[in-house]
């Protein structure tokens, strides 16, 4: 490999162990042209740095801080001074810019509390991140930062690399996603980790990492003894990278996760995972969801499940696998009696029967397993099959033995730390046989204990959890409790409705009759002598000119009848009462035609009296301008009252009525 020459810049020169905030400021004074142009024999300019010197000496903390905005020439960060004794300092999003963070980097020189640093998406540039580093040679107590999507380039990667190669830092843990990252860089962070023995995790993710930069960081992973978490998803690896990062896992022993989401490994980087895990038996979370891995990738892969016995995630969503591929899987797993598989995601893949049924067979002998996979192929639009509460029957099965909830947990924590991890409650659960949960519930019940993904299930989530499922309960009592009263208000309801339509219906069942009348004596077995024509068809009005002659005409002969006669109309009688429209056709329909000359038979006929009145009223000149504000409905249940009273009368009066009759002809 080609050794990699760090140049020392003038700050680096000035002493060998660490910075301080003179350093710093001198720093950027020295880097002035204007300083360059007074030269060296301007004493006043030197008393003016030593007084500087003299006065950062004695500051500390806030009061550091805003003397450190005023000299770099920012405006001070408020949460910065409020916050500025936590052990979590949180500046994303800020700002900043490369004299920003030169600022907080003065601030921190002397700093002690504050151990997590995050400062992303702060556009501080190569700039910035030189003054970072030089901050944390000085400062030991920073164990955590995060600098991603800053652009810091080539030349920020450069200083970062030569701090982890000085080894001189406490950092534990570095993100730099998103920093524009190129294939160069890649060889100065191999360089650097080489021998570095301090940082445990570095995210790399988000940047232009291709096969050559593939290449030497599988190399870094090869002879790296530090590293247990890398994160490289979202770059461009591909063939000769993918292959020389699975070569590099083959040997190392202390990554534990490893993240390559989002590349291009495709079949040959899964043929060389598969290798890989052969040998390997330190890695427990392997991520290679989108590589272009097909069926024949997990077959291959699947190769180095069958011997592999310490990786516990596999995570291959977003590949463009079939149940074929995910049967691979699964049976390598069932070969493996070893393995210590804890979850396989392949979630965007559907199944079939088979698959569930071998799954099945797996978790018998592998409980702790969990296949979160899209769906099952045909049964996508069948409702899903109603499972009972598993929470409820645990808490059936606590009742009947009169445990406590703690009783129960207490049999599954084994070392007394109130949590376990989910494979082994998932292990215990699958394992007993007296409360009835199958593998569908119990994947319920483990998401329920860890909603955030954290990998244990605490004490606390259990009683919460129980908690939920209490309320729950009670509210679907309440909801249902609320629905039976409903339906029975409803029910009275209509029932209600129902009793009021048949009295209605049954008390006008006929035609209104005055006192004293009989009604008509219809034969009961003809059934032509029904129909359904509404009254108004039946009694049509003439239109013509002659018609209306004949309307004058007739009147005054049926106002002019005197006599005990019960065509008479009488405001006084007691069974006359209004009735609408939709009332005379009721009481029409409800009885038999009969015709003219059947009601010559009678005598008597009586019509509702008030629309008859109602409308004699309306046809005298003085109550004309009040019937034609009168509402329609009133008007046209007057003009049928009043033909029908006129065809009546005039049928059982012919000889009386007959130039009316005559007349109407």
């Amino acid at each position: 490999m080609k050794q990699i020459s760090f140049i020392p810049d003038q700050n680096e020169a000035m002493s060998e162990g660490s910075l301080s905030v003179e350093s710093l400021l001198l720093a950027d004074q020295s880097n002035s042209p204007a300083e360059e142009k007074m030269g060296a024999d301007s004493s006043d300019t030197d008393l003016e740095i030593e007084d500087t010197e003299r006065s950062f000496a004695t500051m500390k903390g806030a009061e550091l801080y805003l003397e450190a905005c005023k000299l770099v020439g920012v405006v001070p960060v408020s949460y910065f001074i409020r916050n500025i004794e936590e052990p979590y300092m949180n500046l994303n999003h800020h700002g900043l810019g490369p004299k920003g963070a030169k600022a907080i980097a003065i601030a921190l020189v002397s700093n002690t509390t504050i151990t997590h640093l995050e400062l992303e998406d702060n556009w501080i540039l190569a700039e910035g991140v030189t003054c970072l580093v030089q901050m944390l040679r000085e400062n030991c107590y920073v164990q955590e930062l995060n600098i991603s999507n800053n652009h810091i380039g080539t030349e920020g990667a450069e200083a970062i690399s030569r701090m982890f190669l000085d080894n001189i830092s406490s950092l534990r843990a570095v993100q730099l996603s998103g920093n524009n990252f190129r294939e160069e860089t890649a060889q100065y962070f191999t360089e650097a980790l080489l021998g570095n023995y301090r940082v445990k995790e570095l995210d790399l993710s988000h940047n232009e990492f291709s096969e050559k930069g593939g290449e030497h960081l599988g190399q870094m992973l090869a002879n790296n003894e530090a590293l247990e978490f890398l994160n490289l998803s979202w770059n461009h690896l591909r063939m000769k990278g993918a292959v020389a990062l699975g070569a590099g896992l083959r040997v190392n022993g202390t990554l534990k996760i490893l993240d390559l989401s989002w590349n291009g490994f495709g079949n040959e980087g899964a043929l060389a995972l598969g290798e890989a895990l052969k040998l390997n038996n330190i890695l427990v979370q392997l991520d290679i969801s989108s590589n272009h891995i097909n069926n024949e990738g997990a077959g291959k892969l699947a190769r180095g499940l069958e011997v592999n016995g310490n990786l516990k995630i596999l995570k291959m969503s977003h590949n463009p696998l079939t149940v074929e591929g995910a049967i691979a899987l699964v049976t390598s797993i069932r070969k493996n009696s070893k393995s210590k598989m804890e979850e396989i995601n392949i979630s965007n893949v559907l199944v079939n029967g088979s698959f569930l049924k071998l799954l099945d067979v797996v978790c018998q002998v592998h409980p702790e397993l969990d296949v979160i996979y899209g769906g099952v192929r045909g049964f996508i639009s069948k409702k899903s099959e109603q499972r009972p509460d598993p929470m409820k029957l645990i808490q059936n099965y606590l009742d009947e033995r009169k445990l406590r909830l703690w009783d129960f947990f207490r049999n599954m924590d084994k070392d007394g730390s109130m949590k376990i991890p989910v494979a082994e409650f998932r292990k215990a659960m699958m394992q007993q046989s007296r409360i009835p949960l199958d593998r569908a519930q119990i994947g319920e019940l483990v998401h329920k204990l860890d909603r955030h993904r954290t990998g244990m299930v605490d004490y606390r989530s259990l009683v919460d959890t129980q908690k939920q499922m209490v309320r729950d309960q009670r509210w679907q009592l309440r909801r249902e409790e609320s629905r039976q009263k409903k339906e029975k208000h409803k029910s009275e309801q209509v029932l209600q409705t129902f009793k009021s339509a048949v009295k209605m219906v049954t008390s006008r069942s006929s035609l209104v009759m005055c006192s004293g009348q009989k009604p008509l004596a219809l034969p009961k077995s003809d059934p032509a002598h029904f129909s359904t024509t509404s009254l108004s068809s039946c009694c049509q009005p003439v239109t013509t000119g002659e018609s209306t002659n004949s309307q004058n005409s007739a009147e005054p002969a049926f106002s002019e009848q005197k006599g005990p006669s019960n065509h008479q109309l009488s405001q006084s009688e007691p069974h006359s009462w209004s009735m609408s429209t939709s009332d005379l056709e009721v009481k029409f329909y409800s009885q038999p035609n009969f015709s003219i000359s059947e009601a010559q038979t009678h005598s008597q006929y009586s019509i509702a009296t008030s629309d008859l009145e109602t409308y004699s009223k309306a046809q005298s000149s003085d109550n004309a301008t009040s019937y034609r504000v009168m509402p329609w409905e009133t008007r046209s249940s007057a003009h049928e009252s009043h033909y029908l009273a006129r065809n009546c009368h005039a049928a059982s009066s012919p000889q009386k009525h007959g130039h009316s009759a005559k007349s109407s002809k």
